[in-house]
């Protein structure tokens, strides 16, 4: 019985996984929380026993799947999101919430920080997330409130924040008699996400939230959205939480992409850098701060910054490029070498028949963004790879 009780209480988890069921029939069978030397398990069992339906009220059967646990939707949505490590939760909640709010009173890891207004909530969630660079949570309330936080939901997936964004949507079923604030969720948020859908089965919340998590945190970054219906926030089932996945996207480049790009490097008479916030997102500040000293080039910021993407003290940085096509040509064409590190390629605001591009430069390209590169210009070297990495490769 003592490695029983050893690897339960060991357990850093504690999301009533199938294992930690079988150990709590165990010691259920042995009355093992009766022992006066097993009072910690027995204060920690106060704590657990409301999730945890025995089989005289749990309508699955005998034995070990008839004794399994039980959790509610909104407690398992709660665990998922602190597995997966999200610190705070932003939110602005309604009727279709309650299970969310009550499962948060029950718990004190994970604070929720309210907004009265959707957009403002989203706002709070995207600079928390891009000044701590972890995946973030953010709760909006029905199709009104999803409407709301539109305009904010387009900044975090320009910024490319890592963003979980859920609604709380009508009980399945009731949707159907178009109740007042009812509207389908999905079609709303899809062309501003990564990824968007509504959950029609508590058993399928573990791995929905995992699946977002990961799409989330993925390069390039971004939200992703999930409808979250009442009732299945409501119901109690008996789940596996599973455990999250982390994609190392940490590539360099081969040995001859390296050697090429030196050559060329080495080659330029007058190159010029132009960052972007994968340079922050890499942590490779100083290191393209010292690549632009070592072959002597100008740094730029890109056209619409949003953030500190160059060293500023460096003496390389020159300042931000503009969005209007006449002054990116004008500063950009002395240049025979554009390097665009990790930022979005001379992005305008207001049409124009000048093409910002000089005609005779090299560029390069270097980045996690396969959509970015040669997007709308050609480049000589493109180069998907991690912008630390890279700088790791050309300044050993």
């Amino acid at each position: 019985m003592a490695p029983i009780l050893s690897n339960f209480l060991g357990c850093k988890t504690k999301n009533f996984c199938g294992t930690c069921s079988q150990i709590l029939v165990d010691l259920q069978s042995f009355g093992a929380w009766e022992q006066r030397e097993l009072k910690g398990f027995r204060l920690f069992w106060q704590e657990v026993q409301p999730s945890f339906v025995g089989s005289e009220n749990n309508k699955m059967g005998d034995g070990v799947m008839g004794r399994i646990n039980k959790i509610q939707g909104g407690s398992a949505f709660l665990s998922l999101l602190k597995d997966e490590g999200v610190s705070h939760m932003f939110g602005n909640p309604g009727t279709t919430e309650l299970p969310v709010m009550d499962a948060l009173g029950k718990q004190s890891e994970l604070p929720y920080i309210l907004g009265l207004q959707e957009s403002v909530v989203i706002g709070m969630a995207d600079g928390f997330g891009r000044a701590t660079g972890q995946l973030t949570a953010c709760n909006v309330h029905v199709a009104p409130g999803l409407g709301n936080a539109m305009g904010a939901i387009y900044n975090a997936a320009f910024t490319n924040t890592p963003m979980i964004i859920t609604a709380g949507q009508q009980e399945q079923g009731h949707g159907l008699t178009e109740p007042v604030l009812y509207a389908p969720l999905v079609p709303i948020a899809a062309p501003l996400v990564k990824w968007a859908f509504e959950i029609t089965r508590l058993e399928d919340l573990p791995r929905i939230i995992r699946r977002a998590a990961k799409i989330a945190m993925t390069p390039p970054m971004g939200p992703v959205f999930l409808s979250l219906p009442g009732d299945i926030l409501s119901d109690q089932a008996g789940i596996d939480l599973g455990s999250k996945t982390r994609i190392d996207t940490r590539v360099r480049p081969s040995d001859e992409a390296i050697e090429k790009l030196t050559a060329r490097l080495i080659k330029a008479k007058n190159p010029a850098i132009i960052a972007g916030n994968e340079i922050v997102t890499s942590n490779a500040l100083a290191e393209v701060a010292q690549l632009a000293e070592t072959i002597g080039a100008a740094a730029y910021q890109q056209t619409i910054a949003f953030g500190a993407h160059f060293l500023s003290g460096s003496p390389s940085y020159v300042g931000g490029l503009s969005r209007g096509q006449n002054e990116i040509l004008k500063a950009l064409d002395p240049y025979d070498l554009l390097m665009f590190v990790g930022c979005t390629v001379l992005q305008t605001s207001v049409a124009s028949k000048v093409v910002p591009m000089p005609q005779n430069a090299t560029v390069v390209q270097v980045g996690l963004n396969d959509w970015e590169i040669g997007k709308n210009y050609p480049a000589d070297i493109a180069l998907h790879a991690d912008v630390g990495e890279t700088m790791k490769a050309l300044i050993p």
